[in-house]
Formats: structure tokens, C-alpha cells, sequence
């Protein structure tokens, strides 16, 4: 008994088979993350050190040449980049693509560890970090008020909204861009100081010795414990500007009396602006196994009751979703899919001229497409642009199994056998071919796979759905196909009217193909030059076309940098951008 017989006897069988493949494809649909494009591991190490009170100049050289230096012997670096700034050294180490991010940071840390000791001992220890993906963020909101300080934006920020939008399934961070967090800053008078006889260096001492945190222990009773509270800190403006720095002989100086004591902002050196009103942005990271639409979803419903909570004269928006674009594009894609089904259909039909016989190849067709989504949960995959073009393409290499099927089976109907026979003898007949076929088709498209770089880890999904959807339409093609043909295809009848017509205007096609072919063949050196003719033609526009790893977009969103003179403040770097 030949493998197809087995399902042609046992119909039951091949129909299990099938609704397996269904069922499954369909549970894989909708357990599928969505993206834009197949995830690669695209990593970035920052290693961030402050040196306060140094220039840039002496950054560069005592803290960024060294650490450079010894950053560039871990392995799985691609390049680096590096800043040196007033008081504070920021060197970026981007990884090759697809490298173990965690193996990288061990031996980041093992080199930083390593010149430790070449550093200035001013200058504070190093700070690893790792970013996984894209620099820009799914989602961006802004934070303005009129009438509120940054400052007061930012803390609102971090104690109500930023915990909420953490705890959002799939939400791997939500990071504040322009925050200004509260801090008490001493601006120092050097006039004052000359006339008091104190240095920089005094205040920093004093500051050191009377603003910390310890421990001062506990006292025990027969009964009960007491934690002891040591007030070794400082809490307030007033209790700062109180802070004795000094005692000469003409009294005690206090920090008040050598700089002006103000309750302001760590940072004044980043800005962040919306409809040109200084903000506060929230940046949401979404985890890298977490469906990006579902997760910019849940934010969108989440943000109402953020919303609610802001105070009297805060403002928040949603400024920009990357989701939009990602559900746009794959909803294109999705319309193409439909577009080529309904073509298809449309085509088969013409040609196959029979409702019946048009009906097991539109069964074949989403049979192998829905089964084909349980190959990609099972690799691993997303569906994304690249996935969803490989089953647009495969809607013309599906059909083709079932296609012929449906023709040698008519073929021997022709010839005066029943349905249920010529079933029998047309599986028996295409076996091989669909086989050979299919193991051809996956031998090409496999390849594709196997690339390195960024062309591999974007077109490894692509190729491995369509090897996968081949594969399924030969199974069904075997398996359903042949039990189809033999319960639904019945004797053929001269066809009328409009079918009619397109049988004739196809035979006048047949036969004109014919001619040309046999006037081919009889100049046979001709269509030999020809050929080579165009195989040049064919080289020549492949060397001379521009190439591009993807087709530009518009993703709604502009990106602009701008290199301002050496020590300019961020004011005036934003006076410049805003001229």
C-alpha cells in the first residue's frame, strides 16, 4: 500500500491529520508575539564615570583614554564611542550583533576592574550598564506645566506615575528623560570666600563630615528594644545654610556666608521640550519577549487613571507610539495577504473552471498558511513584516501541489475513470514530483537562513516560514488533496456559456504558444543570443542598481543632531536649536 493510499482508504484519517494541523496553526496564531521586524540581540554597554570638578580636558585624558584602552580588549565588541564632558566621562561599547550581552558585561567590568588603580582617586567607580534593542523607545509621554517646577514635575514623576507604568505586563522599564531631581546647591561666592579665608576644599569637608547617614545602634530594657536615630543628616535649606564651615579667629563661618544655599536640580545640562514648553518625558521599554502591541495597549489603557492622578496645572500626553507605524505596516501587509488570496482564487478558477475543482485548492491555500504559524511558535518566530511577506509569497507556491492534483485527476476522469480511481492513480502518479518538488523548493529558500550579519538575523525568520509553508502544502497536498478529489470532483460535462467561452479563448492561446515555440526552436542560435543578451542586460542592471538593506519609511518621527562648540552650555545649545 503507497503512503497516499493509506488516506484515500482511511479518509477519516487524512481529515484528522488536517484539523490537527488547524487547530494547532490557529492556537499558534494567537500565541504569536508581534513585531516590526525579527528581534536580533543588538546590545549596548555604557560605562559612566564621574570625576567632579575636572574639565573636560583632564576627563579625557585621566579617565577615558585609560578606561578606552582597556574596554577595547574584551571580545565581542564592534566599536566604541566616547564623551568626555565636565566632570563626568561616558564611553559606549556597541556589541556585534547576536553577542551574549551578559558575557560581554563580565569582561567589560573585568577590564574597567583592571585599571581601577590608574584612575585619579577623585574620580568615582565606574558604572556598567547594558541597553537591549533600539535607542528609540515604544512610547514616549510628556510632562509639562506652566506653573509647576521641573523639579517638582520630576518627584511627582518618580513617586506616583513611574511605579504604575513598571507594573505593566510586558513594560521592561520606564526611564525619565530630562528629570531634574531635587538637590540642595551651594553656589559658591569666591569674593565672599577670599574675604572668610575658605577654600572649596573646606566646604566639601564640612559637608562630608555633617551630612551622612549611620547607624547609631539600639538600647535594650527588660521588656523592650529602642533603634537609636543618629541626626548625623541634614533636612532642610536652613539647617545647610546654618552649617559651619570654619572657625577663624574673628568667629565661625557658616555656609551661608560664603555661597548662596538653594533648594534646585542635580542636573541643569539636559533639556527636554514639547510644543516648546520645557517637559519631562517618560520613555517606556518594552521586555524583549513581550508583544510590543499588546504592551503599548495596556500603557494607552493605563494612562486615563495616570491621568487623573496628575495635579492641579501638570499636563500629560502621549507624544509618540512607535505602534502606530508597526500596526499600520502590518496591516498593509495583512490587505496584500487578502489581495492575493482573492487573485488567486480569481485565477484558479478561470483556469480550472469548476466551483468543485476550485474548492480543494482554496482549502490547501489557508490550511497551509494557518499551519505554517505553528512552525514559526515552534522556531521561536514573531510575526513581523518579514514573516508576514514570506506567507504572501508562499500564496503562489501553496496552491501549486494541489493544482496539479486536481488536473491528473481530471486527466484520468477524461479517460473514463470513476473519481474515487482516478484519485488513486493521480496521488500514486505525483508523489514523487511533489516531493521532488517541495525538497527542491525548501533547498532554495533554506539558504537564505543561514546568512551571517544583519542580513541573516533579519532573513532567517523570512526564509524558515517559507520552507515551512512549502512543507505544509505538500503534506496536505499528499494527505487532504487526493480525499478531496475523490469525494467532490465529479464526471466532467461540456462546459457553456462564459466558461465556454474562456476554454475557447484559452485553447487560441495553446495554440499560438505552440507556433511560437516551434519557430523558437527552428531558430534555435537565435534564441540562444538572445538569451545571453539578456543574462548581460540582467548583470549589468543588477551591478549598477543602488542597494539599501530596506526601503526607506516614514515612521512619523525626526531625528536631528546637532554638534554645538566645545563648553557650550545646554541653554545655548537650545537657543541655536530653536533660531
Amino acid at each position: 500500500m503507497r503512503f497516499t493510499d493509506l488516506f484515500l482508504r482511511r479518509p477519516v484519517l487524512a481529515t484528522v491529520v488536517n484539523l490537527i494541523i488547524l487547530v494547532l496553526g490557529l492556537r499558534a496564531l494567537f500565541g504569536l508575539p508581534v513585531s516590526q521586524y525579527p528581534q536580533t540581540q543588538n546590545a549596548v554597554v555604557t560605562i559612566a564615570t564621574s570625576y567632579y570638578g575636572a574639565d573636560a580636558q583632564t576627563v579625557a585624558g585621566f579617565i577615558t583614554q585609560p578606561l578606552e584602552a582597556a574596554i577595547a580588549q574584551a571580545q565581542g565588541i564592534d566599536y566604541l564611542s566616547s564623551n568626555s564632558l565636565m566632570g563626568a566621562s561616558v564611553i559606549t561599547a556597541t556589541l556585534r550583533l547576536n553577542y551574549d550581552a551578559s558575557r560581554a558585561l563580565t569582561e567589560i567590568n573585568t577590564q574597567v576592574n583592571s585599571v581601577r588603580n590608574q584612575l585619579p582617586p577623585q574620580a568615582q567607580q565606574p558604572v556598567l550598564s547594558v541597553q537591549m534593542g533600539q535607542t528609540v523607545d515604544a512610547m514616549y509621554m510628556g510632562f509639562y506645566s506652566e506653573t509647576l517646577p521641573t523639579s517638582n514635575v520630576t518627584d511627582f514623576l518618580l513617586r506616583e506615575i513611574k511605579p504604575t507604568l513598571d507594573s505593566v505586563e510586558g513594560v521592561q522599564t520606564a526611564e525619565l528623560l530630562g528629570a531634574r531631581n531635587f538637590a540642595l546647591r551651594a553656589w559658591l561666592d569666591q569674593n565672599r570666600m577670599a574675604a572668610n579665608g575658605v577654600t572649596a576644599a573646606d566646604v566639601s569637608a564640612a559637608l562630608a563630615a555633617n551630612n551622612y547617614l549611620t547607624s547609631a545602634g539600639a538600647t535594650k530594657g527588660q521588656a523592650v528594644t529602642v533603634d537609636l536615630t543618629a541626626g548625623t543628616d541634614l533636612h532642610s535649606v536652613e539647617e545647610f545654610k546654618r552649617l559651619v564651615v570654619k572657625q577663624t579667629g574673628l568667629g565661625l563661618v557658616h555656609l551661608e556666608d560664603v555661597a548662596d544655599v538653594t533648594l534646585g536640580s542635580d542636573n541643569y545640562d539636559f533639556n527636554v521640550a514639547f510644543d516648546g514648553q520645557k517637559s519631562v518625558f517618560i520613555g517606556i521599554k518594552v521586555a524583549p519577549n513581550a508583544n510590543v502591541l499588546e504592551v503599548a495597549e495596556r500603557v494607552r489603557k493605563a494612562f486615563p487613571a495616570l491621568q487623573a492622578k496628575l495635579p492641579a496645572g501638570l499636563t500629560g500626553k502621549i507624544v509618540y507610539d512607535s505602534t502606530e507605524y508597526i500596526t499600520s505596516a502590518i496591516h498593509e501587509v495583512a490587505k496584500t495577504l487578502l489581495e492575493a488570496l482573492v487573485i488567486v482564487t480569481a485565477v484558479i478558477f478561470l483556469f480550472l473552471g469548476r466551483a468543485r475543482a476550485v474548492i480543494i485548492p482554496l482549502v490547501t491555500l489557508p490550511l497551509s498558511l494557518v499551519g505554517t504559524f505553528l512552525v514559526m511558535l515552534m522556531l521561536g518566530y514573531s510575526i513581523n513584516l518579514l514573516t508576514l511577506l514570506a506567507l504572501v509569497l508562499a500564496i503562489g507556491l501553496v496552491v501549486d501541489d494541489a493544482i496539479i492534483v486536481v488536473e491528473n485527476v481530471e486527466r484520468h476522469q477524461r479517460l473514463g475513470k470513476s473519481a474515487r480511481e482516478a484519485a488513486f492513480l493521480a496521488a500514486r502518479e505525483l508523489a514523487g514530483p511533489i516531493l521532488a518538488m517541495t525538497v527542491v523548493l525548501v533547498a532554495v529558500y533554506i539558504p537564505i537562513g543561514f546568512q551571517g550579519g544583519l542580513t541573516g538575523a533579519l532573513f532567517t525568520e523570512f526564509a524558515f516560514t517559507l520552507a515551512g509553508a512549502v512543507t505544509l502544502s505538500g503534506i496536505v497536498a499528499l494527505t487532504l488533496s487526493p480525499v478531496m478529489c475523490a469525494h467532490f470532483l465529479k464526471q466532467e460535462h461540456a462546459s457553456a456559456g462564459f466558461m465556454a467561452r474562456v476554454e475557447r479563448g484559452l485553447e487560441r492561446l495553446h495554440d499560438r504558444y505552440r507556433r511560437a515555440l516551434s519557430s523558437a526552436l527552428e531558430t534555435h542560435g537565435v534564441m540562444i543570443v538572445m538569451g545571453f543578451l539578456f543574462l548581460g542586460v540582467t548583470v549589468f542592471l543588477f551591478m549598477t542598481s543602488m542597494r539599501e538593506l530596506a526601503p526607506q519609511e516614514d515612521q512619523g518621527i525626526v531625528l536631528y543632531s546637532m554638534i554645538g562648540p566645545a563648553n557650550v552650555t545646554a541653554d545655548e545649545m537650545q537657543r541655536n536649536a530653536q533660531a
